[in-house]
């Protein structure tokens, strides 16, 4: 009876023991857990240092380049034409003062003969009546000592004959100055925009005999609104303008200058118009060698140079909240900086207050930005930049290798 007591006591005791022999085999078989490296939490941002330097403002505009001088040539007599300059065609140069159509002038020269005439007839009655004037005073001398009339003296057939020599000479000048008419010639050194004459066509007096555009100096109208002239000394007159425009496929820039403002403000757009000049636009004088040619009629994009800043800064216009932009500072905490806002250009702000050179501007995306907190940037010397993302993305990297 002891002995079968003994069993069942003895029978779980040995069972316990031999789980925990099994249990301390299998639990000294077993690796420990690896420990992952510590990794750095700091969020991390990207920089750019501030720049502090010189910054020349442009106010951007557009138009179109044409002409200072538009003529349109009128026959001041009529007759036939009777010749056409070759250069008298749409597109053709001419120069100040070129024959560009002649009228039928034998006729205007008879004219002039005629009036030359009357005028030699006029001035030999004048001189006869001044023979007979002298002959009626002395016969009047001689018959009484009475003081004669000036119908006596002749007198008026003395004026009247003065009088047809000034009429004699004014006809002269007329029939000049219709002979001269006969011949349309360019006013100034021009480019032919159309010529509404052949020969053999008849030219009425005041009809239309072709249009020309002056070539030493050319014409762009800049539209400008109001809130830009402050940007602009002087309300732009003076300034240097770069202008921009496709040539024969390619981009060019050529000069001018404002020289002035039309004072008027535009009431369908409600802005002021800039003039600007450009010197020999066809470049057909050394001076218009310099910028290239640029026809009546293109299109430009204008860059009227306005203040120059003497310090200021250029960040990207969306980086600012609420007049504040994010930093980091000499500890590498979030700072937030108030800035002044200039002008807005393509996207950039011109800050002349608020950043100094060398500051450390974030650039890219914060999830929860509060001031004071450590930020790591791409400007730090050590590698511990990394965000916790890019850890595990390295871990797994190196393990897909294996």
């Amino acid at each position: 009876m002891e002995k079968i007591l003994n069993k069942r006591v003895l029978f779980p005791i040995v069972i316990l023991l031999i789980g925990a022999a099994a249990m301390a085999g299998f639990a000294s078989m077993k690796k420990p857990p690896e420990e992952k490296p510590a990794t750095n939490k700091t969020p991390f941002v990207d920089v750019q240092l501030n720049q502090v330097k010189q910054h020349q403002v442009y106010v951007r505009s557009q138009g179109e380049v044409e002409a200072k001088y538009h003529t349109v040539l009128v026959a001041q007599v009529d007759g036939v034409v009777t010749k056409l300059a070759d250069a008298f065609v749409k597109g053709g140069f001419v120069s100040k003062g070129q024959l560009l159509a002649q009228i039928d002038p034998s006729d205007y020269q008879a004219g002039l003969t005629e009036a030359e005439a009357n005028l030699a007839s006029a001035e030999a009655q004048l001189e006869q009546e001044k023979a007979q004037a002298q002959v009626a005073k002395a016969e009047w001398q001689q018959i009484s000592d009475l003081e004669p009339s000036e119908l006596a003296l002749r007198k008026p057939q003395l004026a009247q004959a003065v009088a047809r020599v000034k009429a004699a000479k004014a006809h002269v000048q007329r029939a000049k100055r219709d002979l001269e008419r006969t011949r349309v010639v360019a006013p100034y050194d021009a480019i032919v925009f159309a010529r509404h004459v052949s020969p053999g066509s008849y030219a009425n007096k005041g009809g239309q005999v072709g249009e020309i555009y002056a070539i030493s100096v050319a014409e762009v109208r800049l539209p400008v609104a109001e809130d830009q002239l402050a940007f602009l000394p002087n309300n732009g007159v003076g300034a240097q303008v770069k202008l921009e425009s496709e040539v024969e496929g390619t981009k060019k820039q050529f000069v001018a200058k404002i020289v002035r403002s039309e004072g008027i403000k535009n009431k369908l757009n409600r802005m002021h118009y800039l003039v600007a000049q450009i010197q020999d636009p066809y470049a057909l004088q050394a001076q218009g060698k310099k910028h290239g040619r640029i026809e009546f009629g293109t299109y430009v994009v204008a860059n009227i140079a306005g203040e120059l800043l003497s310090r200021a800064s250029l960040v990207e216009y969306h980086l600012i909240k609420d007049g504040q932009i994010a930093v980091v500072d000499s500890s590498n905490q979030l700072q937030f900086k108030d800035v002044n806002i200039y002008r807005v250009e393509d996207g950039l702000a011109v800050i002349q207050q608020g950043l100094a050179q060398d500051d450390k501007v974030i650039v890219s995306a914060l999830a929860y930005p509060v001031s004071g907190m450590k930020l790591t940037t791409n400007l730090d010397d050590t590698p511990s930049n990394l965000s916790e993302e890019a850890d595990e993305q390295t871990v797994l990297a190196k393990q897909a290798d294996k």
